[in-house]
């Protein structure tokens, strides 16, 4: 199998595309084999150190420039925190991309879910339109949505840094609570799955219905609880635009990481990961777009301008 990876991870970093057959044993590795995803924690452990990252979304020559700048696996251990399909053009091998370097370097990197590791989100976003256009049937996007139901959904790097997709939730207290979820489904509508996915840090204390239709809107007052009551010193998450690739709020008990720089080609926004070495100090690293020369004009569907 090491043998067939290395060959896989050698076409997917010139953005060649697996086959579907291909793609199918790629998933059906990840998902069976003991070691790998469905024996990881719904509160995944990671040591440092580490590079924490945000949404990718499928922009893959960025992803390429995201490893120039903080390095190639296995010589940096990765936690991405979500959403590596929909919006960017090359989806497909942005996330066979990310799976194959799991499988093969399983230690090295952690892949959580996000919100758009959901059939029903890249329905009504690219990436199943994308499956179709580059296979001729959706085959290749029920192998990888099957997938997503057993990424973890958290990870705690040395128990001090909390990472995530979204947000917190109203019926999450402690890790605990969180542990005991049974995440092997689809996103819910509601719930603490879906809240973990989708919520928000706000300006305004307590807990608030979020724009987004999914997920809750959280205030200072919350982070510090949640972090005082874990005996965790951050929350690191991603989820939102921020336009220099991080942003920190309630006074540094959370930050904010986005890794997809000028964000569906037309944001402007610079990106950033997080560094996190052996003492648990802390670095941003930021970076804009990578060259696209060559890259084919892909006609995508309009779609709602929210950011998600």
């Amino acid at each position: 199998m090491t043998e067939e990876l290395d060959g896989w991870l050698e076409r997917l970093s010139q953005c060649k595309q697996l086959t579907e057959s291909e793609v199918q044993r790629l998933c059906d590795k990840a998902c069976s084999t003991r070691e790998v995803l469905v024996e990881e924690s719904n509160v995944q452990p990671v040591r440092c150190p580490v590079t924490v990252c945000g949404d990718v979304h499928g922009q893959f020559h960025d992803l390429l420039e995201l490893f120039r700048m903080g390095g190639n696996s296995p010589d940096t251990n990765y936690c991405f925190m979500g959403d590596y399909v929909d919006r960017g053009y090359d989806s497909v091998e942005t996330v066979t991309l990310l799976v194959a370097l799991k499988l093969r370097y399983r230690d090295r990197i952690t892949i959580l879910r996000g919100n758009h590791e959901s059939r029903q989100i890249t329905q009504v976003y690219s990436f199943y339109d994308e499956c179709l256009r580059k296979y001729g049937n959706p085959n290749v996007w029920r192998y990888l949505t099957d997938l997503f139901d057993y990424l973890p959904l958290t990870a705690l790097i040395e128990n001090q840094i909390f990472c995530l997709h979204g947000g917190l939730s109203p019926s999450i207290d402690n890790l605990d609570h969180l542990r005991a979820i049974d995440r092997v489904q689809e996103v819910p509508h509601e719930g603490p799955m879906c809240d973990l996915l989708w919520s928000d840090p706000d300006d305004r204390c307590g807990w608030g219905i979020s724009a987004r239709g999914a997920g809750y809107t959280f205030g200072q007052d919350i982070s510090e609880s949640f972090n005082h009551n874990n005996g965790l010193t951050l929350i690191a998450r991603a989820h939102q635009l921020v336009m220099e690739g991080y942003n920190w709020c309630h006074d540094r008990n959370c930050v904010t990481i986005f890794s997809a720089p000028n964000y569906c080609y037309r944001s402007g926004n610079q990106a950033a990961i997080m560094e996190i070495d052996e003492r648990l100090s802390f670095s941003f690293l930021q970076f804009d777009a990578a060259p696209r020369v060559g890259e084919p004009h892909v006609k995508i569907r309009r779609l709602p301008d929210y950011f998600l």
